[in-house]
């Protein structure tokens, strides 16, 4: 069942109701407040800009996530760490890291593309609020080589976008994550499985599971 959402902030329905894919409701806005309710309740965002105007809401009950202690660090990747030939930084290029992931290899332009302007702004405001976080992966020259960013909430991370514009330049940015998010003892939530992720150590947990560590203090 798929719920229409109210003027109140605070509500969210019971994500065991919705539908198999984690789809839950519809409508609502993207303020500070909705958005910090929904995602320390395992709630996310997520809509084609261009084929709706109406937001969904998305809640899959087997979470994909990364505990930071199991992040997978390769030989290779083991290899340009070493080499240091990228320094990383933290909230220092918010604007500049969420413009890439929306616009990096024309994805603004794709069919069911998701990080549209409204969107942006909302997480460009929830930043101004210490709601979010980027992760920066410069080049030796000082240009932006990859990077990520997404909702940061107590001592969890819930990831939203990444990207690259040189070879490994993510990986190094989740890989600094991790050990950031692993001196809190939270998790990275990356909201749905891919093939990359589960490469770096991702795997899937039960919302009850979930919802325990979001919600432990």
């Amino acid at each position: 069942m798929v719920f229409q959402l109210t003027d109140d902030p605070t509500l969210f329905p019971n994500p065991y109701h919705g539908e198999d894919d984690g789809l839950i409701a519809v409508g609502g806005d993207l303020s500070p407040e909705r958005l910090t309710n929904a995602y320390a309740k395992g709630f996310f965002p997520w809509y084609g800009f261009k084929e709706r105007e109406e937001i969904l809401w998305w809640c899959p009950l087997k979470r994909f996530v990364i505990f930071p202690k199991e992040i997978h660090v390769s030989h290779s990747m083991r290899q340009t760490l070493r080499r240091g030939k990228f320094t990383v930084t933290f909230n220092q290029a918010f604007h500049d890291v969420i413009t890439h992931c929306s616009k990096t290899d024309n994805r603004d332009e794709q069919e069911g593309a998701w990080l549209g302007g409204e969107m942006i702004k909302a997480y460009e405001r929830m930043f101004r609020h210490g709601l979010c976080m980027s992760v920066e992966v410069w080049s030796s020259d000082g240009s932006l080589a990859g990077g990520l960013y997404g909702v940061s909430l107590g001592r969890n991370f819930f990831g939203e976008s990444m990207f690259s514009l040189k070879p490994d330049a993510s990986k190094l940015a989740l890989i600094k994550l991790a050990e950031r998010i692993g001196e809190r003892g939270g998790i990275i939530d990356c909201q749905f499985e891919t093939a990359h992720l589960k490469s770096m150590g991702g795997r899937h947990i039960s919302y009850k599971q979930y919802l325990e560590i979001i919600t432990e203090r």
